[in-house]
């Protein structure tokens, strides 16, 4: 493949259809169940995804946790005010950020947050612009962090967040995120439970989701964009689970495609799951051949995004377009607090199992 086009993934959405606040129950939200091999479609609620996962599944779960990463503090110098945000921790308290705006934060520059209860030194100027800052405090860091600091909520969410559990998986259990894997957000414990109850095997995997997720692809060519890094680990156990239920004829589901990377990173070209932790920079597109999983439960995406190419690669671009333009008629909501779609196969026969 030489050529593959960004405009090839556009649909057009309507601002109206952008889900500002996370529905009251999580799992009421609307579910599209899309068949990856015929097209058809089903409309649902999330609450019924019971129906479609049978005995001997596996469900594999993201269980990252989203830290209060954005800070706003005041240039010592100048009092002008600054924008950071957090996005990967380094050694000796120092992390990569983001800074708005930039060209107020050379290094040296001393950022003050809380009146002073955290302070940050830019130290440099890394790749794409991002600083260096190193930060001093008095207690524990994360106990700073969570008074000080606001969740990093995507930037097409202008809504206020009442309750910063809302941008939080129930199981959400490893910090380290700058965005939720959204996907997660739909399930309750009640529903897990029930999963588990109807013989359904849960593997938790860990990949820190990294701002890149919602950096627009630049490149005309999709082939040439160059996809961001992000840490991932898989215990002995999940691997086990998941090469387990692959070995007994069972269907391996990832919930969001973050779970979906990760696995897809560690399976080795016999599709067997190793267990480990590394960084990832895969990038799924169509054409791309799935080593281990089977379906997948995902939130709408943004148009001409890496995410809807990496479901386009599961079910087709043209099945994809189809339900997206579906769910646009039918007012799903979409993006981050939005509604949710499962990806599978016969699904019009599941429902009656």
């Amino acid at each position: 493949m030489e050529e593959l086009l960004k405009s090839d993934f556009y649909f057009d959405l309507p601002q109206e259809q952008i889900a500002q606040d996370p529905l009251e129950d999580r799992s009421s939200s609307r579910l599209l169940v899309l068949d990856k091999e015929t097209g058809e479609m089903q409309h649902r609620h999330f609450a019924d995804i019971l129906e479609y996962l049978h005995e001997g599944d596996c469900l594999v779960l993201n269980n990252t946790k989203v830290i209060p990463a954005r800070l706003m503090g005041v240039k010592e110098e100048t009092g002008a005010t600054i924008e950071v945000l957090l996005l990967k921790r380094k050694e000796n308290d120092v992390w990569e950020t983001l800074v708005k705006p930039g060209k107020k934060a050379r290094p040296g520059a001393v950022i003050s947050f809380g009146d002073g209860l955290l302070k940050g030194t830019v130290l440099d100027v890394v790749e794409e612009g991002n600083r260096l800052i190193q930060f001093s405090y008095e207690g524990i860091f994360e106990e700073v962090l969570d008074k000080l600091g606001e969740m990093p909520l995507p930037p097409y969410i202008t809504h206020k967040l009442q309750d910063k559990n809302r941008y939080q998986t129930v199981y959400a259990k490893y910090e380290g995120s700058a965005a939720a894997p959204t996907a997660g957000l739909h399930f309750t414990r009640e529903l897990l439970q029930k999963v588990e109850e109807k013989g359904v095997k849960i593997a938790y995997v860990t990949l820190h989701v990294g701002l890149g997720t919602f950096r627009p692809v630049k490149e005309d060519n999709v082939l040439n964009h160059h996809m961001h890094s992000e840490f991932y680990q898989v215990t002995p156990e999940a691997a086990k689970l998941i090469n387990d239920t692959k070995a007994a004829g069972g269907r391996v589901i990832c919930v969001g495609t973050t779970s979906c990377r990760t696995i897809e990173s560690a399976a080795n070209e016999e599709g067997i799951v190793v267990p480990g932790c590394d960084n990832t920079e895969i990038f799924i597109y169509p054409g791309y051949q799935f080593k281990v999983l089977d379906c997948l439960i995902t939130n709408f995406h943004l148009p001409e995004s890496t995410l809807i190419m990496l479901v386009s690669a599961l079910a087709g671009r043209e099945h994809v377009l189809h339900a997206y333009n579906t769910a646009v008629d039918m007012k799903y909501r979409f993006f981050s607090f939005g509604d949710a779609m499962f990806i599978t196969n016969n699904c019009l026969t599941e429902a009656g199992n």
